[in-house]
């Protein structure tokens, strides 16, 4: 709307915003255009959307955060106002400048205050303000001066430009910046950036405290209020994981540093629907005056999530918390499975912790069928542990293929390859295709359903796809959102593997070297084609989990 009253067109805007997979990326300056246009049906779907959450939170006495303008604008400003300061920001991880490469008004620019100010006064206008705004500007991007003076003016700007429309505004700033480019953020340049505001003025979001906290190497952000925030999840990933110490004890360290301005506990995945225990302490921490006994919490807590006690449940639980939730040091949750990655001879099958804890926790959470098998939250978590077992298994043979293939070994390549291939992930897929929440079918029908007419669908469903695959027109950041869903397992990640150890028995057979270089490309082939596969895949699940996961470990508990 305000771009329109700006005098920009239709095609300047469309050529901004990225499709709704990516708009994240988007709002932070990362990335344009990609998997776009936005269909105007999106906008007013959108903002039907906006009333009912902001009117719920309001209801529940929540505190709504509405987004401010951080600078990012579409090149079609410069047309309209060739006069104004906008800089041309570098490119965005691997995507070259056909997508990214956003210009960024100069927040010393008399326009940064006119469309910021507009920009929110129409928000306001819109949805009434509880004067929480959010803006990032430099998020992955690098400033174009380290100068403090030049970043303590920028901050400045963009909160003049909050206040110009809500003189009670406070800004709410994601604080990951700082510890993904400490080289550039040295502590002078933040102090520059966070003093731009007056204290307290300013929240900051110490985005991912329980593995790279910011507080603790900025004097508590040097006086600015701050949310000591459990990150977790990075792209959605399935794949147990946590760090269950650190966060049972970060909080509780942040409120006793000295002069600390901690002012609460935040989450903030990337993706959700994976891992609730460790949602589930997060949230149960909030409420505490020092950290849990763990074993003891997660003993209730089985209990809790299944209705009912059971030891062998609660064994599998105290196994599951000391071992995969129990990651230490700086953990970074990208799931790097073979699984779930494009195969090579040199991938990464490191684990943080022991691999038979997982079996023998799975081969509890089976025992404990009988009496646990009518609760929904079990059937999950069977799955989930079940999968995490197999996930392990993938390594395994991964392994064995690269044995085989390294000491020329055809028959035990031939047979590891075999069972990976046509038997162990058709069986992951069939296991995640029982339960209705591992279905690539609800994933992709569930992006259609928002749309008003089959090309909408068309293109939602692609974004869908290309977001938990590709992410990008050419892998550009390949498989950073992967899932382990049923349908995706078996028409995405086996097709890969199947290729990898055909290419691999056919360099043995024919005496000429594996290069990685040209099953890239054929491989990319392969992805590529499962995003535009047209496909329907069910939404809703097929067969007996409990009588799967039994078969799998009948079959291949070590």
């Amino acid at each position: 709307q305000v771009y329109r009253n700006l005098g920009l067109n239709q095609s300047e805007i469309d050529k901004y915003f990225t499709g709704p997979a990516f708009l994240a990326w988007n709002r932070m300056g990362n990335l344009r255009r990609w998997a776009g246009p936005l269909p105007p049906a999106w906008h007013f779907k959108q903002l039907y959307l906006q009333y009912r959450i902001v009117e719920r939170m309001r209801s529940l006495g929540m505190t709504t955060v509405l987004p401010a303008f951080a600078g990012h604008v579409p090149q079609g400003i410069l047309r309209v106002f060739p006069r104004v300061n906008a800089t041309r920001l570098g490119h965005w991880s691997h995507f070259d400048c056909t997508y990214s490469c956003i210009y960024l008004l100069d927040p010393e620019d008399h326009m940064f205050q006119v469309i910021g100010t507009l920009f929110l006064k129409e928000l306001i206008k819109e949805f009434g303000t509880d004067h929480i705004y959010s803006a990032d500007t430099f998020n992955e991007m690098t400033p174009l001066s380290s100068d403090p003076a030049y970043l303590s003016r920028v901050s400045n700007a963009v909160f003049r430009s909050m206040t110009g429309a809500d003189p009670k505004a406070v800004w709410l700033m994601q604080g990951w910046l700082f510890q993904h480019q400490p080289d550039f953020w040295q502590p002078a340049q933040v102090r520059a950036l966070l003093h731009g505001v007056p204290l307290g003025r300013m929240i900051v979001l110490d985005l991912f405290a329980e593995s790279k906290p910011v507080y603790q190497w900025t004097e508590s952000f040097y006086g600015q209020p701050f949310i000591w925030c459990m990150l977790h999840n990075f792209g959605g990933n399935h794949g147990l994981f946590g760090t269950v110490e650190a966060i049972n004890h970060g909080p509780f360290a942040a409120r006793r540093f000295p002069n600390s301005t901690m002012v609460g506990t935040g989450l903030v995945p990337e993706g959700i629907e994976q891992n609730d225990v460790v949602y589930e302490l997060m949230n149960e921490l909030g409420w505490r005056q020092e950290p849990l006994d763990l074993p003891a919490w997660v003993t209730r807590y089985a209990e809790r999530r299944y209705g009912a006690p059971n030891a062998a449940a609660a064994g599998a639980w105290r196994l599951l918390l000391r071992s995969v939730y129990n990651c230490t040091g700086v953990c970074v949750n990208h799931n790097r499975s073979p699984l779930v990655r494009r195969p090579s001879l040199r991938m990464d099958t490191e684990l943080w912790y022991n691999a038979s804890d997982v079996y023998e926790a799975w081969r509890l959470l089976l025992s404990a069928g009988a009496e646990l098998g009518s609760s929904p939250t079990f059937l999950y978590d069977l799955v989930d542990v079940t999968r995490q077992a197999a996930q392990q298994l993938v390594s395994d043979y991964y392994l064995s293929i690269r044995q085989a293939f390294q000491s020329h070994a055809l028959p035990e390549l031939l047979t590891a390859g075999g069972v990976l291939v046509y038997d162990l992930l058709p069986e992951l897929d069939s296991l995640l295709s029982s339960h209705s929440l591992f279905l690539l079918g609800r994933w992709l029908e569930s992006a259609r359903a928002v749309a008003t007419s089959d090309r909408e669908a068309e293109q939602y469903e692609l974004n869908a796809r290309n977001q938990v695959t590709l992410w990008g027109p050419s892998g550009n950041i390949l498989d950073y959102a992967n899932k382990q869903l049923g349908g995706l397992v078996l028409d995405y990640y086996a097709v890969r593997w199947s290729l990898f150890v055909s290419v691999l028995v056919e360099s043995l057979n024919s005496g000429r070297p594996f290069h990685q270089d040209q099953f890239n490309q054929a491989v990319f082939q392969v992805e590529r084609g499962f995003v535009y596969n047209k496909k329907r895949y069910p939404a809703v699940p097929a067969g007996d989990t409990m009588e799967i996961s039994r078969k799998l470990f009948l079959k291949y508990y070590p």
